[in-house]
């Protein structure tokens, strides 16, 4: 017996029939109205649902059934139906369309969804399918709520042409008129090619699941007929490909349900809308608790690698932080974590790859998460230890200029609260850029192994000092005095501190309580926006 039948027999009898041509009775239209419910929620066919658990993909609805808190989620337009013909589309006309939309509670909080059901014409979207789609991003715009979108579609529907083709303009539209507005998160369980790769990477964060998740604007066979290149859907376009190497993916999981609980976390994580903080939790964790293991953590010595996330993990919460981009441009760390219980945006350098330098990928990474902080009022702190930007030929003639001036427009540009927290090593252009006291950090503080300058001390004493320690008679002997020379004048650790560029030398001891003050100062924070349409930041 059918979920429909169960429920008709629940309900009272009808009145007694009048007449040949009454109308049905109310049983009778809700027995016809969950009989249609539940065709809709079933797909086009139980072999098409099979068809998706063979792929190892859950449906929409079962995707969605982990996104939301139980039973919260409320469906609409589930008994939409495509209104176009030719191409025999008069005679499939499933419900919903191909993509489920709705709403629900992630963590108590309302969060809009939308998710390609490819059970229907593979999830491939036509001018009904878009118009669900615009319907839940205005309404989660219009009341200041976050939207998630599950990416398992073909693309656009051909056998619509341009209509399907304006269902995508459509999106990319509310993708950048919500930014910056409400959280947009993508979560890309399938196929997602051409235009449709676009709506992803005008979202704030994409998510992918490795092994059923492609993304790409030409697919595997217009490449190999395009430039004869051989390559497979996952090689092209992957999850992997983007988390490591495209940097187009901010996660990537080797499940569905792990991914989602990622999902869950990180909405936990963000304020509803511009408008709001990010919420703020009890954690059990001390604001004055000492860190006494940083001093083990990181060594002395300038040039002795460690791992920047244990000390971020040393300072948050718990020891809890949820890295953004673990894959791509590892040399400096984006993460989100919780000071005292309150969303705090991190920033470092990474001493473990690269030394920790800044090159064209960790521009573009640190400055888009620096500029997505700043629009969702989540505070930045930035942990400094730097020898500059990558040399070479390569770096520079890929605009490494260019791309490292995106950093600096959004710390610039950005209006919340900042702290900078020098480590060790800052040096150059790459220590301006780490927001420094003079682009606009609030505050400056710096444990006493910190070195700031131009560039290390033996690379000055050899521009300096070069003709004299070229004309020496023991030039080693020479070069040694001078770079001891520099180091006392310019690179002892209380140098910027005399001269106002340094807030603060800190025991390292107490950087976790020297953070938690310094942002409950800086929580009324408030910097008016200059008068202008917008600003033309590098590209």
């Amino acid at each position: 017996m059918s979920i429909a039948e169960e429920q008709v027999r629940e309900l009272p009898p009808g009145p007694a029939s009048t007449g040949a041509h009454d109308l049905p009775p109310m049983r009778d239209r809700v027995a016809e109205l969950l009989n249609l419910r539940e065709r809709a929620r079933d797909g086009a066919s139980a072999e098409a649902t099979r068809a998706q658990w063979s792929r190892g993909k859950l449906t929409a609805h079962e995707r969605l059934g982990l996104l939301f808190d139980e039973g919260t989620f409320t469906e609409v337009e589930r008994l939409r139906r495509h209104r176009a013909t030719g191409f025999g589309l008069e005679s499939r006309r499933p419900y919903a369309d191909g993509v489920v939309t709705g709403w629900g509670r992630v963590h108590g909080r309302t969060v809009f969804a939308y998710a390609h059901d490819f059970r229907a014409f593979g999830g491939a979207l036509g001018e009904a399918h878009a118009e669900k789609i615009h319907k839940i991003m205005d309404l989660a715009e219009s009341t200041g709520a976050p939207v998630v979108g599950l990416c398992d579609g073909a693309g656009a529907r051909i056998q619509e042409g341009v209509t399907a083709l304006a269902g995508y303009g459509g999106i990319f539209q509310r993708n950048v008129r919500a930014s910056g507005v409400i959280p947009q998160i993508s979560v890309v369980v399938g196929p997602c090619a051409g235009g449709a790769a676009y709506s992803p990477a005008l979202t704030d964060f994409v998510f992918m699941v490795r092994d059923i998740a492609q993304m790409f604007v030409t697919g595997p066979d217009v490449v190999r007929a395009v430039t004869g290149e051989v390559v497979t859907h996952d090689r092209l376009g992957g999850a992997d490909v983007h988390a490591a190497s495209s940097g187009v993916a901010a996660f990537a999981y080797d499940d569905e349900e792990s991914c989602l609980a990622d999902v869950r976390y990180l909405l936990s994580l963000l304020p509803s809308n511009n408008r709001e903080p990010p919420p703020v939790a009890e954690t059990g964790d001390s604001a004055d608790r000492r860190t006494d293991r940083l001093a083990e953590l990181v060594p002395v010595e300038p040039n002795r690698s460690y791992d920047i996330r244990t000390v971020i993990g040393e300072i948050a919460d718990r020891g809890e932080f949820f890295e953004v981009h673990e894959g791509w441009a590892p040399n400096v760390v984006c993460a989100l974590t919780r000071l005292d219980g309150h969303v705090t945006g991190v920033v470092a350098n990474q001493p473990a790859h690269l030394a920790g330098v800044l090159d064209i990928a960790a521009a573009e990474k640190a400055a888009r998460f620096v500029q997505w902080c700043d629009a969702f009022n989540i505070p930045l702190v930035t942990l400094v230890d730097v020898p500059g930007f990558l040399p070479g030929v390569e770096q520079e003639h890929a605009g490494i200029i260019r791309h490292g001036a995106k950093l600096l427009y959004a710390y610039c540009n950005a209006t919340v609260p900042r702290i900078q927290l020098i480590l060790r090593k800052a040096y150059g252009g790459a220590y301006i850029v780490m927001d420094s006291r003079s682009i606009g950090a609030d505050l400056s503080l710096a444990w006493p192994t910190n070195e700031i300058a131009v560039m290390g001390a033996e690379g000055a004493a050899e521009v300096v000092f070069r003709r004299e320690i070229a004309g020496a008679a023991d030039p080693e002997a020479v070069r040694a005095l001078r770079i001891a020379e520099y180091r006392e004048r310019l690179m002892h650790p209380y140098h910027a501190a005399e001269h106002g560029l340094v807030d603060d030398v800190i025991d390292p001891a107490e950087t976790r309580s020297a953070l938690i003050g310094a942002l409950a100062m800086l929580r009324a924070k408030h910097r008016p926006s200059p008068s202008r349409k917008h600003g033309n930041q590098p590209q």
